[in-house]
């Protein structure tokens, strides 16, 4: 999908999704960055050992849209998945998306702005681009985005996720200075372990104010998400398990201070 003359051409850029059994949203992902414009020096598909059906699929939509194919014979999880795909990114910046996002039209624009700030100024490490919610501490920068602001004495254990897997654009030297994905862990364990490497070591990102403009998280009941759990836990209102939840976020709170503040690295457990 490189194409010079576009209306959004953005060099240096290489988009990377991440895929596993989801070609038709693969398919609408790509084809919409094509209806706004969007124009990359490269694409990447990593694959992480989907049925052979999607994997047919993967090949037409190849042949459509000339990305680079990364696959594995067998599932290995998020954390591998992310890494090999990393690895095939020959460009400065990654542009990181699932493959069940969607650009709205306001993509194009502000994420010329992010390119822009990150090109111009090495202290970023990564902008968010798409979150469920807002980071809780959050500093106005420009343009629309604001630095995320990590500190020992914030309350709110939702600082712990400076990181996360939504889309985002970083640098491609990441895995060099934060290390890189764990393996073999599902995919909570895999994002927050990240998320605490990234604040070990210092890094800094800005997200965008708007936090749902940029993208759209589609799924169908043909291809559903794999991680609804989360909301339900979240949606439920009977007081015990409300207490419960309460409980364990205040366990989780001083653990991961913990091992954040008093330990001398991040193990990779969670």
């Amino acid at each position: 999908m490189t194409n010079t003359e576009a209306p959004f051409y953005f060099p240096g850029v290489t988009l990377l999704i991440t895929h596993y059994n989801r070609s038709g949203s693969l398919e609408r992902l790509l084809s919409a960055c094509r209806e706004r414009g969007c124009s990359f020096d490269d694409i990447v598909v990593s694959d992480d050992g989907s049925k052979p059906e999607h994997l047919g699929a993967l090949k037409r939509l190849q042949g459509q849209y000339g990305f680079q194919l990364v696959t594995t014979p067998v599932n290995r999880g998020l954390g591998n998945n992310i890494n090999k795909g990393q690895d095939a990114v020959k460009t400065p910046y990654t542009l990181y998306v699932q493959e069940d996002f969607v650009p709205t039209p306001a993509f194009p624009g502000h994420f010329r702005d992010a390119l822009e700030i990150m090109k111009a100024e090495d202290k970023w490490d990564l902008i968010t681009l798409y979150g469920y919610s807002a980071y809780p501490y959050m500093k106005p920068y420009k343009k629309g985005f604001s630095e995320k602001i990590f500190k020992p004495w914030h309350t709110n254990h939702l600082k712990f996720y400076y990181y996360g897997d939504h889309p985002h654009l970083r640098r491609s030297d990441f895995l060099k200075k934060f290390g890189r994905y764990v393996e073999g862990k599902n995919v909570d364990v895999t994002e927050l372990t990240m998320s605490l490497s990234f604040i070990k070591n210092q890094g800094r990102g800005l997200m965008f104010d708007q936090y749902k403009a940029l993208f759209d998280q589609v799924n169908t009941s043909q291809e559903p998400s794999t991680a609804t759990y989360r909301q339900n836990w979240r949606e439920r209102k009977h007081a015990a398990v409300l207490f419960m939840r309460w409980l364990y976020l205040k366990y989780k709170f001083l653990n991961l201070n913990y091992r954040l503040l008093l330990t001398n690295k991040i193990e990779h457990t969670v």
